[in-house]
């Protein structure tokens, strides 16, 4: 679940940092910091499902204003997938949501 979490973070961060003709963001950029696989991992370990939720939202916020916000085609969808993960109260049931997610968030990307 780890790699999904940071796989969705990785996404959206590229979304709302890399420009056309920019460096790409990738794992080890200093804007993962907080966002890698052991961060997550920790949260997992610790069965925080509200801290992950509060990391995976500062990403998805990020994404969401560089797509124009909800009132755009891909932002709705952004957000409504987002909503899935947030609405999700067991780690079980978060990893289908949130792959919907990740794949969503790279196909746009």
């Amino acid at each position: 679940m780890e790699l999904t979490l940071e796989a969705v973070a990785l996404f959206a961060l590229k979304l709302a940092h890399e420009t056309d003709g920019g460096s790409p963001v990738l794992r080890d950029d200093p804007v993962m910091d907080a966002y890698d696989r052991e961060v997550f991992g920790l949260l997992v370990r610790q069965g925080d499902l509200a801290g992950i939720r509060l990391k995976l939202d500062e990403c998805l916020t990020l994404a969401l204003e560089s797509l124009g916000g909800a009132t755009t085609v891909m932002g709705r969808e952004l957000q409504r997938l987002a909503t899935a993960v947030q609405n999700t109260d067991q780690f079980d049931a978060l990893i289908p949501p949130l792959t919907t997610l990740k794949d969503y968030l790279k196909d746009i990307q």
